[in-house]
């Protein structure tokens, strides 16, 4: 067979999934010129070049882009294999790591119904680095840190108003920090109805979505939050649903994957079971509800 060296298609492959020769070299313990000399041989080999360099910066070129995922899911077929012969398929965990709120408020209530064995959950902020981490599925709000990878839509939710029955006036304010514009908030929510919005100074402020449906739940205040998030609650009388409108968020909640992690054990199935519980209902969608 005319194949290329193996080093060279490693070194291609953690340079095309890290987008840095620094971070390709670090990961396999060489240096970026080695790196950079392996993807050069590569590109000999095949009479095409791979990688537009622009600065530090790697872009892959459209012959980069075709051959990535074909060589990406070759090694971790390889991978996969010797590490069952080693341990076995029980010894190697799905890692998928979430979003703090997303996996409180949506994820383990969604994993119910599912063969949950072999899954390792991690809690964690964006950007995640899969080389670094480990990770084999991100399940994430947006697509901004991920450029180059598989990306799985799950669901766009709407924000509403909630609060528990017989709570404080106050209003809570979420502010998802410097990663992300702050969806939907009191300002575009009162905004919409014609109203004045309330004063932030004068509220509860928390930083995440999780945070503010605790803080209602605990009559501490009215929120706005994801209606997903909010759906258990409101179901069980928790929460109430106020008046108002259901302003819709900017972006998908997304499933994120590196191309090569495509075939991995279990991800198809986890995926396939998410996507499943994110088709929207709107008998049961609490952002449809008076």
């Amino acid at each position: 067979m005319d194949l290329p060296p193996l080093t060279a298609i490693r070194a291609f492959e953690a340079a095309a999934r890290a987008g840095s020769f620094v971070l390709a070299g670090a990961e396999l313990g060489v240096s970026a010129a080695a790196i950079s000399l392996q993807v050069k041989a590569l590109e000999a080999h095949l009479g095409k070049r791979l990688f537009l360099r622009q600065g530090n910066r790697l872009t892959l070129t459209e012959a980069g882009r075709a051959l990535y995922p074909r060589l990406g899911a070759a090694l971790a077929d390889m991978a996969l294999a010797t590490a069952e012969l080693r341990g076995g398929p029980q010894r190697l965990p799905l890692i998928v790591s979430v979003l703090p709120s997303l996996a409180e408020c949506w994820l383990i209530p969604a994993l119910a119904g599912f063969a949950a064995e072999g899954l390792a959950l991690r809690v964690e902020d964006d950007p995640v680095d899969f080389a670094r981490s480990g990770a084999h599925l991100r399940l994430t709000y947006g697509i901004h840190a991920y450029p180059d990878h598989q990306l799985v839509p799950l669901f766009r939710d709407r924000i509403i108003a909630v609060a528990a029955p017989g709570g404080a006036a106050l209003h809570i304010h979420t502010d998802w920090g410097a990663s992300y514009p702050t969806e939907p908030n009191w300002a575009a929510w009162a905004a919409a109805q014609g109203l004045e919005a309330p004063d932030p100074a004068r509220g509860l402020v928390v930083g995440s979505s999780g945070m503010a449906l605790a803080a209602a739940r605990a009559g501490l205040g009215q929120a706005l939050v994801p209606g997903r998030f909010a759906a258990a609650d409101l179901a069980a009388g928790r929460l109430l649903r106020l008046g108002g409108p259901a302003l819709p968020m900017r972006a998908d909640y997304m499933a994120i994957h590196p191309v090569a992690q495509a075939r991995r054990r279990g991800l198809a199935a986890l995926l396939a079971h998410l996507r499943q519980l994110s088709v929207p209902d709107a008998a049961s969608d609490p952002a449809d509800a008076p």
